[in-house]
């Protein structure tokens, strides 16, 4: 069932509850003041306790005002919203964090529940939708927004059967498995890139999405786990 915003009456369950407390992040003013607006007709059952442009801005209002749930895109103005959300999550660990993105891509999806994520929706949704989905995500559930779920599932088939590259499962892009299969190798910097024909700033920018995606801070780890993972065989 689709719930629409003439639906203005409290979900099955929350008559005797207190509102979500939600903080809302995103580096557009007319997307915060857009959300406000959807969520408005919702407030006994969401309340809009803070909002956020800046992901320092953002930390520290989650810090004062403890929500139970924050809601942010995965890229932000200078930031990573990943980032954002392994920072909170691991300040606030009871905290709900919540993708509203127009990025309806699988790698998105898997990085953001790699880092803890309880929900990733997209940003076509519908007000009284979000409000039911954020009551589930409350309530202990890890949801993904419908028009992903079934490319997730059939993706997730064609892993099994191999037909990813490797490291896809992780979060990796296909050029970044590549260069994780040289670090392995133990290529140098130059090496890659002179293999892969790119320049040896682009061999670190993707070393440094491997990084922050395998939870490393150098080569030496990225190796480990790759090692660990069984990533290359």
């Amino acid at each position: 069932m689709t719930w629409t915003p003439a639906m203005t009456g409290t979900f099955p369950g929350m008559n005797d509850q207190s509102p979500m407390r939600l903080v809302i992040v995103d580096d557009h003013q007319m997307v915060l003041d857009g959300l406000k607006a959807m969520l408005g007709p919702y407030a006994a059952q969401v309340e809009v306790a803070g909002e956020a442009s800046d992901p320092r801005e953002a930390v520290s209002l989650v810090a004062r005002l403890e929500p139970d749930a924050v809601l942010l895109d995965v890229r932000l103005r200078g930031a990573s919203g990943l980032d954002l959300c392994s920072g909170i999550l691991a300040a606030h660990p009871s905290c709900k964090v919540v993708f509203l993105t127009v990025y309806d891509d699988e790698q998105y999806l898997y990085q953001a529940l790699r880092v803890g994520a309880a929900g990733f929706l997209l940003k076509r949704i519908r007000g009284g939708e979000l409000v039911e989905y954020l009551r589930r995500i409350g309530d202990g559930e890890v949801l993904i927004d419908p028009a992903l779920a079934g490319r997730v599932a059939l993706s997730a088939a064609r892993l099994h059967s191999g037909e990813f590259w490797p490291g896809a499962h992780l979060g990796l892009t296909q050029r970044e498995s590549e260069v994780l299969s040289l670090l392995v190798a133990g290529l140098s910097n130059r090496a890659i890139a002179a293999k892969l024909v790119v320049s040896e700033e682009t061999v670190k920018t993707h070393s440094r999405g491997i990084y922050r995606k395998l939870g490393v801070s150098d080569r030496a780890a990225a190796v480990t786990v790759a090692l660990r993972e069984g990533v290359f065989h």
